[in-house]
C-alpha cells in the first residue's frame, strides 16, 4: 500500500469570493461522467450516483459479486479527478494501524513519529472491505465521520475533499464479515452494478482487446476545480417544503411495519446533501422532490434493517427494504415546488 499525502483544506479551498456557475459545474460533471464511461460500459446511473456521492462529500459502498467492475468504477472516478489517491486491499490479517497509520520510534530524535497510513488521501479506495475483521473495519469510523485520525492522543486532520469508495462482496460469500451498523450508516449511498447487457459486454471485449483503458485514463478536473464543484453543490437551495419532505421520508422508515431499524438523522442529512449534488449536476438552482425520491433507495436502503416477520415472509433482505422505501415514497405527499 502506498501512502500519499492528502492536500490540505487551505491548499484545495478556492477563493471565497468565487462561486462556480451551475452551467460550468454541469459541464465539468458531464466531462467526468464521460471520462469514466470510456472504461465502464452501460452503467450510466451507477456512474452518476458515484459522482453524486463525491460532490456531496460522502462515501460510497459498491456491493456486488466479484468481477462486475466495482473496483474499476472506483479507480476510474479517482483517476478522473485531481488529488491524491490511495488503495487499501482489505484482508483478514489487516490491522487498524495498517489503515490509519502507526507511531514509529525514531532513535536519532529519541521520540515517536507518526507515519500516516493510506487513509491520508483525498480518495481512498477500499477493496473488499468486508473481508477484514470488524476491528479493522471500525478503524474507518472516525475517518469517515469526523475527517480525522486520532493516534496516541494526537489528532491528525484529513485533507479536503476526503471520500472513501469501498467495494464489498455479498455477505453470504465465504470469508466475508457483515459491516457494523455504525459503519454502514456512514456510507452516503450504496449501489450495485449488476451484470452488463450483451451490447455493453461486447463493447468491453472490443475496448480491452489490446489495451487496458484504465492505464490511459487521466484527470479531467483539477483538485481545485473539484472543490469548487463541491462548494457549488453545497450552495444549492433546499426549500422548507422539500426539507419537510426529506424528514417525512426518513421518519416513515422508522414507523414502517416491515422495518425494525429505520433511517438515522445522519441519513436525513446525507439524503439532503446527495439531493443537492444531483440537482447541481442537473443544472438546477434548487432541489426538486424528484431528486429526493430518486435517491431514497441508494441513500437509505443499506441502513435499514427489516423485521424478522418481513424476512420470514419473503427471505430477501434487499427486496423487503426496497419495497418498503417504494411504498413510503408513494404514500408521502409530494410538495409543490416552483
Amino acid at each position: 500500500m502506498t501512502n500519499m499525502r492528502a492536500v490540505t483544506a487551505d491548499e484545495a479551498q478556492p477563493s471565497a469570493t468565487r462561486t462556480i456557475p451551475l452551467d460550468e459545474l454541469g459541464s465539468r460533471a458531464a466531462q467526468i461522467i464521460a471520462n469514466i464511461e470510456t472504461v465502464i460500459d452501460g452503467k450510466h446511473d451507477a456512474v452518476r450516483t458515484a459522482l453524486t456521492v463525491l460532490l456531496a462529500e460522502g462515501h460510497l459502498l459498491i456491493e456486488d459479486v466479484p468481477g462486475v467492475g466495482k473496483t474499476v468504477l472506483a479507480r476510474a472516478l479517482a483517476a478522473s479527478v485531481g488529488g491524491s489517491v490511495s488503495r487499501i486491499q482489505f484482508t483478514p490479517d489487516l490491522l487498524p494501524s495498517d489503515v490509519t497509520g502507526v507511531a514509529v520510534y525514531d532513535q536519532g530524535e529519541r521520540r515517536f513519529e507518526f507515519k500516516p497510513g493510506p487513509v491520508f488521501a483525498n480518495i481512498v479506495i477500499g477493496d473488499e472491505i468486508n473481508r477484514a475483521s470488524p476491528k479493522t473495519q471500525s478503524a474507518l469510523l472516525e475517518c469517515m465521520e469526523e475527517r480525522q485520525v486520532t493516534a496516541d492522543g494526537t489528532t491528525y486532520e484529513l485533507g479536503r475533499p476526503f471520500t472513501v469508495f469501498a467495494t464489498q462482496n455479498p455477505v453470504e460469500m465465504e470469508g466475508t464479515y457483515a459491516l457494523p451498523e455504525a459503519q454502514r450508516d456512514r456510507f452516503t449511498a450504496r449501489l450495485s452494478l449488476g451484470y452488463p447487457d450483451a451490447d455493453a459486454e461486447t463493447a468491453m471485449l472490443n475496448r480491452r482487446d489490446l489495451v487496458n483503458p484504465l492505464s490511459s485514463l487521466s484527470a479531467v478536473v483539477s483538485l481545485r476545480e473539484l472543490v469548487e464543484m463541491i462548494d457549488g453543490a453545497r450552495a444549492v437551495y433546499v426549500s422548507p417544503a422539500v426539507k419537510a419532505y426529506i424528514v417525512q421520508i426518513a421518519r416513515a422508515t422508522r414507523e414502517h411495519p416491515d422495518i425494525r431499524l429505520g433511517a438515522s438523522p445522519r441519513a436525513t442529512l446525507q439524503l439532503m446533501a446527495a439531493s443537492k449534488a444531483v440537482a447541481a449536476i442537473d443544472g438546477h438552482e434548487f432541489v426538486l422532490p424528484d431528486h429526493v425520491a430518486a435517491l431514497a433507495d441508494p441513500v437509505l436502503a443499506h441502513r435499514l434493517v427489516p423485521t424478522s416477520r418481513a424476512l420470514a415472509r419473503r427471505q430477501d433482505h434487499s427486496g423487503v427494504v426496497s419495497d418498503a422505501i417504494d411504498s413510503i415514497i408513494e404514500s408521502t405527499s409530494v410538495p409543490n415546488v416552483r
